[in-house]
C-alpha cells in the first residue's frame, strides 16, 4: 500500500455517459469497514441478548457458521481445492481467532456483562493484540502516536472495569476477562487472514467449515446442549438474519475485503467506531444506561485506536510530479 504526501489530487474527470467516478481500492476497503462497523455493532448487542433469548450458546453458533456454508456452497465447492492448500498454521489462526472458541467467549462474555462491554473491549483491543502479533513477529515495537494510543486503548479498558473491583464485581470482572481473550482471538484471525492467498468468500468457507463441524459434533455428543427446537420463532430469526447473514456472511466478506485492501493493522480502525456505535444503539434497543466508567472508558477506547493507526510521515525522497 503507497501514500503520499503530495497534497490533494485532482480526480480524472468520469468517462462521458457515465455520470460516475470508480472508487479506489483505499475507498472500497474503508467503506466495507464503515458497513462492517455497522455489523459488529448488531453482533455486540446479540452477544448481549443471547441472555435473555430463548436460544443457547449453540444454537447462534450453528446459524453463524451454518447459514454462510449453505448459502456459499457451490462457491465454496469450486475453491475446495484452493482451501485445502492453506498452511496449516494460517488455517489454524483463522479457524481458532473467529470461530467456536471466539464466538462462545464473545458470547458467554457478554452475557456477564453488557452491550458497552462487548463493543468496547472486543473490537477496541485488536489493535493492541495485533501490534503485539507484529513485534512478536519480528517487527518494531511502536512508537510515538501509536504508541501513545496503545497506551491509550489500555487505560480507557482499566477506566471501563475500575468500578467493578472495589467493591469487587467477580461476574462482570469475569465477563471482561473472557472478552479480552475473544479480542486476542480476533487480532489471531486478523493477522492470519493477511497470510492466506483465498479471496473473501474462501476466508468465509476457510472459518466456517471447521467451526460448523466442531459445533456440530459439541451438540450431537450432548458436550453442549442445545434448545433450537423449542426456541421462539422470533428468535431464530433475529439471530439468523444478525448472526447468519450479518455477521457470517457479510461482515465475513465485507472484514476480508478490507484487510486485503488496507492491510491488518489499518483495518483493526473498525474498533475506533464500533464502542459508540454500541453504546448509542443499547440505550434504545436493549434498555442500557450508559454508566460513568463507560463514558470515560469508550472515549478513551475510541481515541487510542484512532491514535494507534495513524502512520508517521516518512519522507525518503522528494516527491516526483506525475506528469514529470
Amino acid at each position: 500500500m503507497v501514500t503520499t504526501n503530495a497534497g490533494p489530487v485532482t480526480a480524472p474527470a468520469p468517462a462521458p455517459g457515465t455520470g460516475r467516478t470508480s472508487l479506489s481500492p483505499q475507498a472500497r476497503g474503508t467503506l466495507a469497514l464503515v458497513v462492517t462497523v455497522l455489523i459488529w455493532a448488531a453482533f455486540a448487542l446479540s452477544a448481549r441478548a443471547l441472555s435473555t433469548s430463548s436460544l443457547l450458546p449453540a444454537d447462534a453458533a450453528l446459524l453463524r457458521f451454518g447459514v454462510p456454508l449453505l448459502v456459499l456452497a457451490p462457491a465454496l465447492w469450486r475453491r475446495r481445492r484452493r482451501i485445502a492448500a492453506v498452511r496449516p498454521a494460517a488455517a489454524l489462526k483463522i479457524a481458532c481467532g473467529a470461530g467456536v472458541p471466539f464466538f462462545l467467549a464473545a458470547m458467554y462474555g457478554g452475557s456477564l456483562t453488557s452491550a458497552a462491554f462487548v463493543g468496547s473491549i472486543v473490537p477496541g483491543m485488536v489493535p493492541l493484540f495485533v501490534s503485539a502479533l507484529m513485534v512478536a513477529g519480528g517487527r518494531g515495537a511502536p512508537r510515538g502516536t501509536q504508541a501513545a494510543g496503545l497506551g491509550l486503548i489500555a487505560v480507557g479498558v482499566v477506566a471501563l472495569v475500575w468500578r467493578y473491583v472495589v467493591p469487587l464485581n467477580t461476574q462482570v470482572l469475569a465477563g471482561a476477562g473472557i472478552l479480552l481473550v475473544a479480542s486476542g482471538l480476533w487480532a489471531l484471525y486478523t493477522v492470519g487472514l493477511k497470510e492466506v492467498d483465498l479471496d473473501p468468500v474462501g476466508s468465509i468457507g476457510l472459518l466456517c467449515l471447521p467451526s460448523f463441524a466442531v459445533m456440530a459434533l459439541l451438540v450431537l455428543t450432548g458436550v453442549l446442549p442445545t434448545g433450537l427446537a423449542s426456541a421462539a420463532g422470533s428468535d431464530i430469526a433475529l439471530f439468523l438474519v444478525v448472526q447468519g447473514l450479518g455477521v457470517g456472511l457479510c461482515a465475513g466478506l465485507l472484514y476480508a475485503f478490507a484487510i486485503r485492501s488496507l492491510g491488518a493493522e489499518r483495518s483493526s480502525t473498525v474498533g475506533s467506531l464500533s464502542p459508540v456505535v454500541v453504546v448509542l444503539l443499547a440505550i434504545p434497543l436493549l434498555d442500557e444506561s450508559p454508566t460513568v466508567a463507560v463514558l470515560v472508558g469508550v472515549p478513551l477506547i475510541t481515541a487510542g485506536v484512532a491514535l494507534a493507526n495513524r502512520r508517521p510521515r516518512i519522507r525518503t525522497q522528494p516527491e516526483v510530479p506525475a506528469h514529470a
